[in-house]
């Protein structure tokens, strides 16, 4: 896999980005999809690496995929349930749907701890305690959770805190469960409301969904359909925040721009050249921006996944600007990399407070997850000269064909072949 990427900087950008599907979506509607153990049909399926390793876990649990351009065939009519304890489950966060899934199905699952990006703690403790309330019995040894039911029952659950995967892993649970279940204090996030309407596309009945509460009645049995996967707002929005740092005019379609109107104030209360309809952003050139301080919470409010291209774009903005990240304590391994690029950043406790403007330089730069990837991408973007960015398979974790897009647009981004490797370490120190 090509890891590293050249990017020559300062370079104007024109043109129109197409987004793709959710990435937060997908990775939850392909195991949601295993309910009804028939043929279900996704549209707007984003190419990306997480998909992949998704597609991987399905043929070890013998289910039959297809990924044809974005349409995605999952046959599920002879899924068996096996140990998943393999490298994929390490390499997907969002493998821990599978949990959910495969307790509705076969009332048992083993699975390894999800890995995924090194942005701080993220328990699964909201998800277990949920699944013991409706009668499953939860044993953990050697980073392996062994859950065991009779037969899964509906119940109230309580989340202690908003959790965006405990909500969707209970509601797939919840889905095919004995009677009638609750989730209290859920996430109202918009791939959660995507997850519920898959299940009642499959004949389940989820009612609550984008609410903070959401009610379940179980199924006895669910059916295939085809589905349309809604587009993936946090992709929007890091468009929108490199088109307002380098856009001379940037059209921005096949959007949900009701999902980004937290992004949408800040990028025009800070001074961003911005026109919203309801599928489209248009970006003209923005000069001037002015600095903000800023909060990383649930849905509606600001979201946490951009987080770190906002830091970037507010190096550019005059005067001092603070993000407080609320929901990952260690999401903050990007500003390292971006003050060697001549950023002006600190980080007290949860706090990010970026002195600008500032005039970014190309240099060797490593991107240590997925979204502090894209960050250093508009860094790079940004600077004048080379940069090389290292680490640029956390970037297409998430991104689908996003060099193509921005060299579409005119910036000139290209991959280091692994012979060139040592072009790479000899450049910019």
């Amino acid at each position: 896999m090509n890891d590293i990427v050249r990017i020559r900087g300062q370079k104007r950008l024109n043109g129109t980005i197409s987004i793709n599907g959710s990435k937060n979506s997908v990775v939850a509607l392909i195991p949601a999809s295993l309910l009804a153990k028939d043929v279900v049909t996704f549209t707007n399926v984003p190419h990306i690496e997480d998909v992949n390793s998704l597609l991987t876990t399905l043929s070890y649990l013998n289910v039959k995929t297809k990924f044809d351009g974005q349409t995605l065939t999952i046959d599920s009519s002879k899924i068996s349930n096996k140990p998943l304890i393999g490298e994929e489950i390490k390499k997907v966060r969002a493998s821990y749907y599978f949990m959910g899934a495969l307790l509705a199905l076969f009332n048992e699952v083993v699975i390894r701890e999800p890995g995924g990006c090194s942005i701080g703690e993220r328990p699964i403790d909201l998800h277990i305690s949920g699944f013991e309330k409706m009668n499953v019995e939860v044993n953990y040894q050697d980073h392996i959770y062994t859950c065991k039911t009779p037969h899964l029952i509906g119940q109230t659950v309580v989340l202690k805190k908003v959790s965006v995967g405990a909500t969707i892993n209970l509601m797939i649970a919840m889905a095919l469960a004995d009677g009638v279940s609750i989730i209290e204090n859920a996430a109202r996030e918009p791939e959660i409301i995507d997850v519920a309407n898959l299940i009642n596309h499959m004949g389940g009945c989820v009612k609550g969904a984008g609410t903070s509460t959401i009610i379940v009645v179980g199924a006895s049995k669910l059916r295939g359909c085809s589905y349309r996967v809604i587009p993936d707002r946090i992709e929007t929005g890091t468009y929108a925040i490199i088109g307002a740092a380098l856009g001379d005019e940037v059209f921005i379609e096949n959007c949900n721009t009701n999902h980004c109107l937290a992004l949408i104030y800040i990028l025009k209360k800070i001074g961003v050249n911005l026109t919203v309809y309801d599928d489209v952003l248009i970006i003209k050139k923005s000069t001037n921006l002015t600095s903000i301080n800023v909060e990383t919470n649930p849905y509606p409010e600001f979201p946490t996944d951009l987080q770190q291209p906002l830091t970037t774009l507010l190096t550019q903005a005059n005067g001092i600007s603070i993000i407080k990240e609320n929901i990952y304590a260690k999401r903050t391994a990007h500003v390292i990399e971006l003050n060697k690029m001549g950023a002006n950043i600190e980080v007290y406790d949860n706090n990010i407070i970026i002195k600008g403007p500032t005039l970014l330089k190309g240099c060797q730069v490593s991107g240590k997850d997925l979204r502090g990837g894209a960050s250093l991408v508009l860094a790079a973007l940004l600077a004048e000269g080379e940069s090389y960015l290292h680490g640029f398979r956390h970037i297409k974790r998430g991104y689908d064909n996003i060099v193509n897009k921005l060299n579409k647009l005119g910036a000139d981004i290209s991959f280091i072949k692994k012979g060139d490797n040592d072009v790479a370490e000899n450049n910019n120190g």
